[in-house]
Order: structure tokens, then C-alpha cells, then sequence
């Protein structure tokens, strides 16, 4: 079993989690987008949604998304596409993750403690957050076994046109009731950014 394997009935049964549904950010405000972010999003989202794929929707919405959360923090955070996180096989905490923000701006090797994970879905968001949800656990345990405890882990599951985020505390999954579309990407960033600055 891997990260890919797991449902939210999974972190029920297997990891005694529980999970709840709740407004997380809506008071978060905007941050808008720059110049190169809306020209980017503008010739690419169109290709990327057409292509209806998930490695498209990654390398077109998604990690441009990222790169500019990351270039509004002067490069202060670290950014991974694809690195593996293995925590314990045993249990399932295993795999590739889609997308780790890290609290340092080193890129040559992911260090503790790790903020956030962002998963592509094609489609499926509700079907991902189990996934999720699992590299989130798998992050906190790369955190406190490096001696960097963080009160929360956060993650998002998106198709990179509609992000939906989630809140890991102790064993308590909280998933946001709000979903947000691409053309509310000032939002997106805005979340985003206080998740990634936040203690």
C-alpha cells in the first residue's frame, strides 16, 4: 500500500482519524496575482484543461501556481515536484508526492519541516483527499522525526481548476467546505501563502 491507496475510510479505520468539514479560510484575504502569473495561467490553463490530463493540469496550473507563491516570498520556502517521501511502508506512508512546500529555501535535498503537500488529481478531488491526506501524515512524521514539529499540516487537492484545502492536527482532518476555481486564483494564492508564513 502507498500513498495512492488510501481512502478517507482508510484514515478511519487504519490511522483512527477524524475528519470534519468546515469553512478554513474564508477570511484569508487576496493576494494578487503578478503580471507573469496571469499572462502564464492565461496561455496555459486553456492548453492544459484541453489536454485533460493530470501531468498537463501539474506542469501548466499547478506548479506555476507555486512558483509564484514561492517568488512572492523573496524564495524564502522550498518547492519539490515528485520527491519521494517514504515514513513507513508498514503502514502505507509511502510514495511520491505531488507537490511539498518546505519551510527552507534549500532544493537540493527536502529538509524539515515540510508545510504543505500539494496532490494533482485529473478529475477526482474527493477521491484524492484520502491520498493526501496520507502524504500529510507522512510530512508530519518527516518533521518530528527531524525535530521540526509543526502545530499543523496543510493540503490542497486539485485538478488546478478547482483546489479544495485540507487541515492535519494530531488526528483531527479537517477539509475545507469552500472550493475555489481558477479564476479565483488571487484566493488560491492568498491561502497559500498564510499557509506556507504561518507558525
Amino acid at each position: 500500500m502507498s500513498f495512492k491507496d488510501f481512502t478517507l475510510q482508510d484514515l478511519i479505520d487504519r490511522l483512527h482519524f477524524t475528519i470534519s468539514e468546515r469553512a478554513l479560510f474564508a477570511a484569508v484575504p487576496e493576494s494578487a496575482p503578478s503580471a507573469w502569473l496571469a499572462e502564464t495561467l492565461q496561455e496555459t490553463a486553456p492548453l492544459a484543461l484541453m489536454l485533460a490530463n493530470e501531468k498537463a493540469r501539474s506542469e501548466m496550473i499547478i506548479a506555476p501556481i507555486l512558483i509564484e507563491v514561492r517568488r512572492s516570498l523573496g524564495h524564502a520556502i522550498g518547492l519539490f515536484s515528485g520527491v519521494e517521501l517514504n515514513i513507513d511502508a508498514v503502514d502505507g506512508l509511502n510514495g511520491v508526492c505531488g507537490f511539498v512546500l518546505s519551510r527552507s529555501p534549500e532544493q537540493l535535498v527536502l529538509r524539515a519541516p515540510v508545510l504543505a503537500i500539494v496532490e494533482a488529481k485529473q478529475e477526482n478531488i474527493k477521491g484524492g483527499i484520502g491520498q493526501c491526506a496520507a502524504e500529510m501524515v507522512a510530512a508530519r512524521l518527516f518533521n518530528e522525526r527531524a525535530g521540526k514539529p509543526l502545530p499543523a499540516i496543510y493540503g490542497a487537492v486539485t485538478t488546478g481548476d478547482q483546489w479544495r484545502f485540507l487541515r492535519l492536527v494530531g488526528d483531527a482532518l479537517t477539509v475545507d467546505t469552500d472550493a475555489y476555481l481558477l479564476p479565483q486564483v488571487a484566493k488560491i494564492l492568498g491561502i497559500l501563502r498564510q499557509i506556507v508564513t504561518g507558525p
